[in-house]
Order: structure tokens, then sequence, then C-alpha cells
């Protein structure tokens, strides 16, 4: 759902009264929180999505990687999931058992089991997981409480959204889509425990509403941002895609509302730049925001662990407004 049309209709619910929750719908975060007790916290997600790639076992690989990151984007630590799977009544049982298969062992990569889900008959198939996990109430990375002054860094690159798009209109080949299929197969896992060693403010993951979406979600608890649009790591071929046009419906529903939001884009930033600043993303990286004095150390020990496209992008400013600058 478009993030205007998701605001509208969040805006129309009613505001939740139980004092456990201390993590609801209020902020657009990640995952809901609710205090079991003073020591633990369930932090809850649910993701699910059609196939952006044509391997089975990777898109539900894929699938159960994205899910869990709304996990680790709270700091905490997943400890089991449901699997929810919608497919049409022509799709082969083999054809099944490799997407759910393959949700299992990304799962299980993570540490815990999917112990059980949902499935009904739908012409478009779709596949994604429900997943709890605990933190200490004292320890949740929110997403709006940075402050004016912290850095931001992004772990992995972007333009997921427009390289499989490339891909299924046959404008790019399997092999320049390889790089966008490992990168979101690749769990926040690392990235966060790497984080959790750091004076994390603020954090959130990269997906749907794309990097410019989410960091107006972080920059809701009242700071602004300044980013550069050439420290964002970005795959190759992105930029030329998108110069040609091949971007998703999303990434422009994306966009749209950036403008309406008030994002400012330098003149020297060009639209096709700022469309994968707004690319909608699958089981993107992990935006996080940190003291500026621990942030070169931070990306340094992300790339050390193998996150290459790790970078620092900008920072969080005192004015309620985010500029991109070029």
């Amino acid at each position: 759902m478009d993030a205007a049309v998701l605001a509208q209709v969040l805006r129309e619910l009613p505001q939740i009264a139980d004092p456990n929750v201390l993590v609801g719908t209020a902020t657009a975060d990640d995952a809901g929180v609710y205090r079991l007790t003073d020591e633990i916290a369930l932090v809850q997600t649910v993701d699910f999505f059609t196939p952006i790639v044509d391997d089975a076992r990777d898109y539900g690989r894929i699938a159960a990687a994205n899910a869990l990151s709304d996990i680790y984007a709270m700091g905490a630590r997943p400890i089991a999931a449901l699997a929810i799977g919608a497919f049409p009544e022509t799709m082969d049982a083999h054809v099944i058992a490799s997407i759910l298969g393959g949700g299992a062992e990304k799962a299980r990569e993570a540490g815990i089991e999917i112990i059980g889900g949902h499935t009904i008959k739908d012409d478009e198939p779709k596949y994604g997981l429900a997943v709890t996990g605990v933190v200490h109430p004292d320890r949740i990375w929110r997403n709006n409480t940075g402050k004016p002054g912290d850095a931001l860094v992004l772990t992995k690159p972007v333009g997921t959204g427009i390289l499989t798009t490339a891909r299924r209109s046959d404008e790019i080949n399997d092999g320049a889509l390889r790089p966008a299929i490992d990168s979101m197969l690749t769990l926040n896992r690392g990235a966060a425990e790497i984080a959790a060693r750091f004076d994390v403010h603020a954090a959130t993951d990269v997906t749907g509403f794309g990097l410019i979406g989410h960091l107006a979600e972080m920059t809701s608890g009242g700071t602004g941002a300044e980013i550069s649009a050439h420290a964002v790591a970005q795959f190759n071929e992105v930029e030329r895609l998108a110069e040609a046009d091949v971007i998703p419906g999303g990434t422009r529903a994306n966009y749209r509302f950036a403008l309406e939001r008030g994002v400012q884009f330098s003149q020297s930033v060009v639209l096709a730049r700022r469309m994968v600043l707004c690319d909608a993303q699958t089981s993107g990286g992990l935006l996080l925001a940190v003291p500026p004095d621990r942030s070169t150390e931070l990306v340094h020990a992300l790339k050390k662990a193998g996150l290459g496209g790790a970078r620092e992008i900008g920072s969080l400013t005192p004015e309620p407004v985010i500029l991109v600058v070029d």
C-alpha cells in the first residue's frame, strides 16, 4: 500500500490504550512491542509479498529474510515464526514446497523454526512470515528517537526494486540481478549484532517505502536530516536503468510522497538518482542513527564482517526537513 494511503488509514484507527504496548502503530515503526515483564517484551511483525525472482527457493528465502529484518531493526532477537501463503490451485506442489522450504531454510539460518502457518487459494502467489522476537524493554531500538548530530549509517546498497523490475522486462540478465539477490538473501542479523556494540539511538530497515520514505519516519520525532546522494551505495546499472525509465510503480509513488512530505532535493541531484533513493526495496539494509564519533568505527566493523555496501550517508539535523544534496 502506498505510504500516503497507509498513513491516512492508520490515522482513522482507534488509539492504542494498553500501557503494556511499548511500540504500536503511532510511529510507523518496524514491529509492535508488547511488555510481558520488566525484563522481557515481545516483538511482533508480519510481512509477505508476491514473487520478485524466478527461483522458487530464492523467493521463499528472500521473503523470510525480509520479514526477519523487522525484528533486527528493533534491536530484538527472533524466537519463532509462522508462515503465510497464498497459492494458485494450478501451482505445482513441488514449487510450493520449494517456496516454503526456502523460507524454512532462512529461518533456521536465523536460529529459529517456522512452527505453523496458514495458506489460502489465490490466483497470484504470495508468501511471507509472521515473526515473534524478544527484547529487553529498556533496549528497544525505535525508529524516531535519533538525536540532532547523529550520523546515519546504511548497511546495504539500494536499487533492488529497479533491478527486479528490469529483470522481469528482460532489460538485464540473471547475472546482473545476482548481486541484488545475494543482498536480499543476506540476513540483517550480522549488521544488528555489530550495531548493538555501539550506541544506537534509532534504527529502521529500508524496505517498501525506500530510503527516503523510511528516513522520513526516522525524522518524525522532531529532527531533520541531510544526506549525500553520492554517499549511498547502489547496485551496478541501477541509475542507468532509472534514466531509461525502468522504474517500479511503488518507487514512483515513494517519490511523489517524498515531495508531498517536503523533502528537498538539491538541483544537482538528477531525477534518476532521486528515484534510486526512493526505490522500493525488499530485504534492504538497516538505517542506523549513532553518535558521530562512533560512525567510522561502525562502518569499518560492518565492512570487515563482509557488508561492503555499508556507508555513512549523512546526519540528523535540528531543522525538521530532509535535505538531499549531491
